[in-house]
């Protein structure tokens, strides 16, 4: 890892540059699926606590985001799409970003303790750990299964939220597990695909680096076949229902049908019209997860109504 920190003469770092180092459009994912993950739970929660729970959990998705910054500086200054991030950017110093990581991951587990119960805040510990020096540290730069691997601290979420409830695991959000999880991985390989060289230049593993774009349509194909019985599955368990299974069946044919798009595509058409069909189906799988949870949110108050 590069030290690339604030030198002489470089601007002087703003609040939102200390946001930015939270990683604010992760963590909108991570509030949103742990309060799906909370709220579903067949257990009545305070209110209050349920805020705060979401809140630490929020915090402590933000210091994973932190210290990933931190130390991906030097690969984030050569990536396009990263290069322009506090740190590299030369706003905001890597000690200070580590040192924020640190503080409010301990700060997040702690208050999740003694908000909701310590076997969320030792899941959220674990995570945090997970993202931070399983998958930053390790994965990312030694496997081009490091999207995949590295995916489960991204669905962990709505299993600590279920924690914060229920105290424990069920099969519930085992599947909600499941659903980022399987997700995680075509999401990423069909931005991977028009952004290659940014992977490439920061010489980071991704499987379009490593096995090329063939392979990598295969795998992503191959996957929205694995994710669907999973997200389908989520509908027949006790937080499911015909509203849930609706939007599931619909969502996933689409998933399924544009990973196969993507499957059948050849190379030089995809240069030729600037990966147009990679980028509807990377704009595709954005909107796959949020309407699977918002279904679960609509099934659990249809249900409740």
């Amino acid at each position: 890892m590069s030290d690339i920190n604030a030198y002489e003469g470089a601007p002087e770092a703003e609040f939102r540059d200390f946001i930015a180092l939270l990683k604010p459009r992760v963590m909108s994912l991570v509030v949103f699926t742990a309060f799906v993950g909370l709220w579903v739970a067949p257990v009545d929660v305070h209110p209050f606590i349920a805020f705060c729970s979401v809140l630490f959990i929020a915090l402590g998705g933000g210091a994973s985001g932190a210290l990933n910054m931190w130390y991906d500086a030097d690969i984030d200054a050569v990536m396009q799409r990263t290069q322009n991030r506090p740190i590299p950017a030369g706003r905001v110093d890597g000690n200070a970003a580590l040192a924020l990581g640190l503080i409010l991951a301990g700060f997040s587990v702690m208050m999740l303790g003694l908000a909701a119960n310590w076997f969320a805040a030792a899941f959220l510990a674990f995570t945090i750990f997970f993202y931070a020096v399983v998958y930053t540290v390790w994965l990312k730069r030694s496997t081009p299964q490091n999207i995949v691997i590295g995916g489960a601290a991204g669905a962990f979420p709505p299993m600590i939220g279920w924690a914060c409830a229920t105290g424990g695991i069920s099969i519930e959000s085992l599947l909600m597990f499941a659903l980022i999880f399987f997700w995680t991985p075509p999401h990423f390989w069909a931005l991977a695909l028009f952004m290659k060289s940014d992977y490439h230049n920061a010489k980071v593993p991704m499987l379009t680096v490593t096995h090329g774009r063939p392979v990598t349509r295969r795998h992503i194909f191959a996957y929205t076949l694995v994710l669907a019985p999973f997200a389908i599955w989520l509908g027949l368990t006790s937080v499911g229902g015909p509203i849930y299974l609706g939007a599931s069946v619909i969502l996933n044919a689409l998933f399924i049908h544009g990973g196969w798009r993507i499957l059948r595509r050849d190379e030089d058409a995809a240069v030729a019209d600037g990966y147009a069909v990679e980028k509807r189906v990377f704009k595709l799988s954005l909107n796959y997860l949020f309407l699977h949870f918002v279904a679960l949110l609509v099934q659990n108050w249809v249900g409740a109504w």
